[in-house]
Protein backbone atom coordinates (compact mmCIF):
# COMPACT_ATOMS: atom_id res chain seq x y z
CA UNK A 1 0.00 0.00 0.00
CA UNK A 2 1.04 3.61 -0.76
CA UNK A 3 1.66 5.51 2.63
CA UNK A 4 0.27 8.47 1.84
CA UNK A 5 -2.65 7.31 -0.32
CA UNK A 6 -4.16 4.26 1.23
CA UNK A 7 -3.99 2.95 -2.91
CA UNK A 8 -1.77 -0.36 -3.51
CA UNK A 9 1.66 0.72 -4.92
CA UNK A 10 2.55 -0.06 -8.16
CA UNK A 11 5.43 -2.60 -8.36
CA UNK A 12 7.69 -2.84 -11.00
CA UNK A 13 6.66 -5.88 -13.09
CA UNK A 14 8.77 -9.19 -12.23
CA UNK A 15 11.95 -9.78 -14.40
CA UNK A 16 11.66 -12.96 -16.19
CA UNK A 17 14.06 -15.85 -15.19
CA UNK A 18 13.35 -18.11 -17.58
CA UNK A 19 12.53 -18.00 -21.58
CA UNK A 20 11.26 -21.40 -23.61
CA UNK A 21 11.77 -21.80 -27.22
CA UNK A 22 9.20 -19.71 -28.62
CA UNK A 23 10.17 -16.60 -26.32
CA UNK A 24 14.14 -17.12 -27.44
CA UNK A 25 12.51 -16.69 -30.84
CA UNK A 26 10.91 -13.52 -30.18
CA UNK A 27 14.99 -12.19 -29.31
CA UNK A 28 16.69 -13.91 -31.74
CA UNK A 29 16.26 -14.43 -35.01
CA UNK A 30 18.19 -17.57 -35.56
CA UNK A 31 15.86 -20.13 -36.85
CA UNK A 32 16.74 -24.40 -37.56
CA UNK A 33 18.64 -25.77 -38.62
CA UNK A 34 20.85 -22.89 -36.33
CA UNK A 35 19.11 -22.11 -33.44
CA UNK A 36 21.38 -23.52 -30.65
CA UNK A 37 19.46 -23.10 -27.42
CA UNK A 38 16.21 -24.49 -26.41
CA UNK A 39 15.24 -22.56 -23.10
CA UNK A 40 16.56 -20.03 -20.78
CA UNK A 41 17.09 -21.40 -17.03
CA UNK A 42 17.93 -18.29 -15.00
CA UNK A 43 18.78 -15.07 -16.64
CA UNK A 44 19.90 -11.78 -14.40
CA UNK A 45 19.72 -8.94 -17.14
CA UNK A 46 23.33 -7.46 -17.97
CA UNK A 47 24.67 -10.27 -15.58
CA UNK A 48 23.70 -13.84 -16.42
CA UNK A 49 22.54 -15.95 -18.15
CA UNK A 50 22.09 -19.96 -18.82
CA UNK A 51 20.49 -21.78 -21.21
CA UNK A 52 20.29 -25.22 -22.36
CA UNK A 53 20.64 -27.29 -25.41
CA UNK A 54 19.53 -30.83 -26.30
CA UNK A 55 21.71 -32.21 -28.78
CA UNK A 56 19.82 -35.37 -30.75
CA UNK A 57 21.10 -36.87 -33.23
CA UNK A 58 18.79 -35.55 -35.60
CA UNK A 59 21.18 -32.55 -35.71
CA UNK A 60 22.48 -32.16 -39.06
CA UNK A 61 25.82 -31.56 -38.52
CA UNK A 62 26.10 -35.08 -36.95
CA UNK A 63 25.79 -36.13 -41.08
CA UNK A 64 28.92 -35.33 -41.66
CA UNK A 65 30.72 -34.96 -37.75
CA UNK A 66 32.07 -37.51 -38.34
CA UNK A 67 30.45 -40.42 -39.70
CA UNK A 68 30.91 -43.73 -37.03
CA UNK A 69 32.05 -41.07 -34.15
CA UNK A 70 29.30 -38.19 -34.31
CA UNK A 71 30.79 -35.11 -32.14
CA UNK A 72 29.37 -32.05 -32.18
CA UNK A 73 31.61 -29.06 -33.81
CA UNK A 74 33.48 -27.04 -31.31
CA UNK A 75 32.81 -23.91 -33.20
CA UNK A 76 28.69 -24.82 -32.91
CA UNK A 77 29.17 -25.19 -28.94
CA UNK A 78 30.92 -21.58 -29.04
CA UNK A 79 28.25 -20.25 -31.40
CA UNK A 80 25.37 -21.70 -28.65
CA UNK A 81 27.46 -19.80 -26.02
CA UNK A 82 26.93 -16.51 -28.15
CA UNK A 83 23.72 -17.09 -28.67
CA UNK A 84 22.74 -17.17 -25.00
CA UNK A 85 24.93 -13.89 -24.40
CA UNK A 86 23.22 -12.35 -27.60
CA UNK A 87 19.57 -13.18 -25.60
CA UNK A 88 20.86 -11.16 -22.77
CA UNK A 89 22.34 -8.38 -24.76
CA UNK A 90 19.57 -8.51 -27.14
CA UNK A 91 16.65 -8.76 -24.20
CA UNK A 92 17.43 -5.41 -22.77
CA UNK A 93 17.10 -3.39 -26.70
CA UNK A 94 13.73 -1.82 -26.90
CA UNK A 95 14.27 -1.76 -30.58
CA UNK A 96 15.71 -5.17 -30.95
CA UNK A 97 13.49 -6.42 -33.71
CA UNK A 98 15.76 -4.15 -36.32
CA UNK A 99 18.52 -5.16 -34.60
CA UNK A 100 21.33 -7.95 -34.40
CA UNK A 101 23.86 -9.31 -32.29
CA UNK A 102 27.08 -10.12 -34.06
CA UNK A 103 30.59 -11.77 -33.38
CA UNK A 104 33.29 -9.38 -32.90
CA UNK A 105 35.40 -11.39 -31.07
CA UNK A 106 36.44 -14.97 -29.63
CA UNK A 107 40.06 -15.05 -27.06
CA UNK A 108 40.80 -18.04 -25.41
CA UNK A 109 38.49 -20.78 -27.05
CA UNK A 110 38.90 -24.10 -25.28
CA UNK A 111 37.50 -27.39 -25.89
CA UNK A 112 37.75 -29.84 -22.98
CA UNK A 113 35.61 -32.72 -23.98
CA UNK A 114 33.42 -33.28 -27.04
CA UNK A 115 29.80 -33.10 -27.20
CA UNK A 116 27.78 -36.10 -28.43
CA UNK A 117 24.13 -37.29 -29.59
CA UNK A 118 21.87 -37.52 -25.80
CA UNK A 119 24.31 -34.54 -24.44
CA UNK A 120 22.42 -31.87 -22.92
CA UNK A 121 24.77 -28.66 -22.80
CA UNK A 122 24.79 -26.26 -19.98
CA UNK A 123 25.59 -22.63 -21.24
CA UNK A 124 26.96 -20.38 -18.56
CA UNK A 125 27.97 -16.70 -19.63
CA UNK A 126 28.37 -14.53 -17.69
CA UNK A 127 28.72 -10.61 -18.48
CA UNK A 128 32.43 -8.84 -17.97
CA UNK A 129 31.57 -5.51 -20.36
CA UNK A 130 28.20 -4.11 -20.90
CA UNK A 131 27.76 -1.21 -23.13
CA UNK A 132 24.31 -0.71 -25.05
CA UNK A 133 25.19 -1.83 -28.07
CA UNK A 134 28.23 -4.07 -27.14
CA UNK A 135 29.31 -6.60 -24.78
CA UNK A 136 31.93 -9.05 -23.68
CA UNK A 137 31.03 -11.94 -21.84
CA UNK A 138 33.02 -15.38 -20.37
CA UNK A 139 30.98 -18.60 -21.76
CA UNK A 140 31.30 -21.56 -20.14
CA UNK A 141 29.85 -25.21 -21.50
CA UNK A 142 29.08 -28.22 -19.38
CA UNK A 143 28.02 -31.90 -19.75
CA UNK A 144 26.96 -33.31 -16.74
CA UNK A 145 28.63 -30.89 -14.67
CA UNK A 146 32.14 -31.65 -16.61
CA UNK A 147 33.61 -28.24 -18.56
CA UNK A 148 33.53 -29.15 -22.32
CA UNK A 149 34.33 -25.57 -23.78
CA UNK A 150 35.18 -22.03 -22.25
CA UNK A 151 35.54 -18.90 -24.49
CA UNK A 152 35.73 -15.07 -24.24
CA UNK A 153 33.10 -13.35 -26.75
CA UNK A 154 32.32 -10.05 -27.77
CA UNK A 155 29.67 -8.84 -29.83
CA UNK A 156 27.97 -5.28 -31.57
CA UNK A 157 24.73 -4.78 -31.68
CA UNK A 158 23.99 -3.22 -35.04
CA UNK A 159 21.09 -2.35 -37.25
CA UNK A 160 19.34 -5.12 -39.50
CA UNK A 161 18.99 -2.61 -42.13
CA UNK A 162 21.93 -1.58 -43.39
CA UNK A 163 24.23 -3.88 -41.21
CA UNK A 164 25.64 -0.84 -39.04
CA UNK A 165 25.34 0.22 -34.97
Amino acid sequence: MDEHSGNPATAPAPVKTTLDTLEIQRILPHRYPFLLIDRIVDLVPKRRIVALKNVTFNEPFFQGHFPGYPIMPGVLVVEAMAQAGATLLLGEIEDRLNKLAVFTGIERARFRRPVAPGDQLRLEVEVVVWRHSAGRMQGVAFVNDKRVAEATLTCQVVSRANGTA
